[in-house]
């Protein structure tokens, strides 16, 4: 029986959860990835298409567009819908990229001239790039959270003594969970149990055939689990546990990041599209329906499980001063336990496009 739930949950999950949001890639890994398939030719070329419902003598640019599939391009469908209409300022082409190593290679040539992608990766890549990679705005905060079948945990002090089922050992959800618990007294190696699974679909199963299990899981898998389980509640929310502990810091999942050469060189271009982008987060926050649908049809998430989700995604534009306190402090707790997770060190001002 328990083989057969088993294998009923991983075909949902292969069906419904995005691969973004998928602690099976390491982002951490410190190699850029080879190259993948190229994308479409960026041209500053200007077109002659003309914004819809008015003639336009306005030069329009053309940008190559990637995201991950998962919160980090949620905020994105209805910039994408108007783009796919031509109601926007300048000619979008989106990529929804599975792994990161669809993204990095073409990012860093400039075949790519904005991403939306992990924090700690845009990292890695502007030490790697020397450079060439540079942070626009967060774009997705914390999306983990500790959820569980009993009633029993009601803040992070709860988990002391416990038993904790999670996916991500030696990367971000590590880290982050170890913050949490050091940061109340909770030694991670000593007062709490941490089983580490390669898959999401393995933890569901732990709280599928357990009373009282507990475990540390991402939105969208939070949702898709609780569909197929409805004794999985949600007992804590991770980012706001670490806001909790630190106002100018937060979880920061996701990043929008530029392409230096080409943010500089078209800087009114790049600042139409992050004002067009906060738009269309907006929507999505407020427009949630209407946006589980776009989520479906650009191939990021099922539409039931995106509208279950959003609200509990974190998805944001945020830029300037905050921005750089909450990467800055979100790089320094993963630099503290792992240098690599970064890049090896963590990035100076240069890491971010103004």
């Amino acid at each position: 029986m328990k083989k057969y739930k088993y294998l009923i949950l991983t075909l949902i999950f292969s069906m419904a959860v995005l691969a973004g949001c998928s602690t099976k890639k390491n982002v951490e890994d410190n190699n850029i990835a080879p190259e993948p398939t190229k994308a479409e030719e960026v041209t500053t070329k200007p077109t002659e298409e003309p914004t819809k419902g008015e003639e336009s003598t306005v030069e329009k640019i053309t940008m190559n567009i990637a995201a991950l599939k998962g919160p980090t391009a949620m905020g994105m469908v209805e910039l994408m819908e108007r783009a796919e209409n031509g109601e926007t300022a300048n000619k979008y082409d989106f990529t929804i990229a599975g792994t990161a190593d669809e993204i990095t290679a073409n990012l860093i040539k400039g075949d790519f001239q904005i991403a939306a992608i992990p924090c700690n990766l845009a990292s890695i890549l502007y030490q790697n790039s020397e450079g060439k990679i540079q942070v626009a705005g967060i774009n997705t905060l914390g999306v983990l959270y500790i959820v569980e079948t009993g009633d029993s945990i009601k803040s992070v002090e709860d988990l002391k003594g416990k038993t904790i089922y999670s996916t991500g050992k030696g990367t971000t959800p590590e880290f982050t969970l170890n913050y949490l618990l050091s940061s109340h007294g909770i030694d991670p190696s000593k007062d709490v149990t941490i089983e580490y699974k390669s898959e999401a679909t393995e933890v569901a199963a732990m709280l599928s055939e357990s009373e009282n299990a507990i475990a540390m899981l991402p939105q969208p898998y939070v949702t898709t689990v609780q569909m197929t389980n409805d004794k999985v509640r949600v007992a804590l929310d991770v980012t706001k546990e670490w806001e909790a502990l630190n106002s100018d810091s937060s979880v920061v999942t996701g990043v929008v990041v530029v392409n230096k050469k080409f943010a500089d060189e078209n800087k009114e271009a790049v600042e139409a599209f992050l004002s067009e982008y906060r738009d269309s987060v907006t929507y999505v926050n407020s427009k949630v329906e209407e946006a589980s649908t776009l989520i479906e049809k650009f191939g990021i998430v099922k539409a039931p499980v995106a509208k279950q989700a959003i609200p509990y995604c974190n998805i944001t534009l945020i830029r300037g001063e905050e921005m750089k306190n909450k990467v800055n402090g979100y790089l320094k707790v993963l630099y503290d336990q792992k240098p690599e997770s970064v890049g090896g060190k963590l990035p100076e001002n240069g890491f971010y496009w103004e």
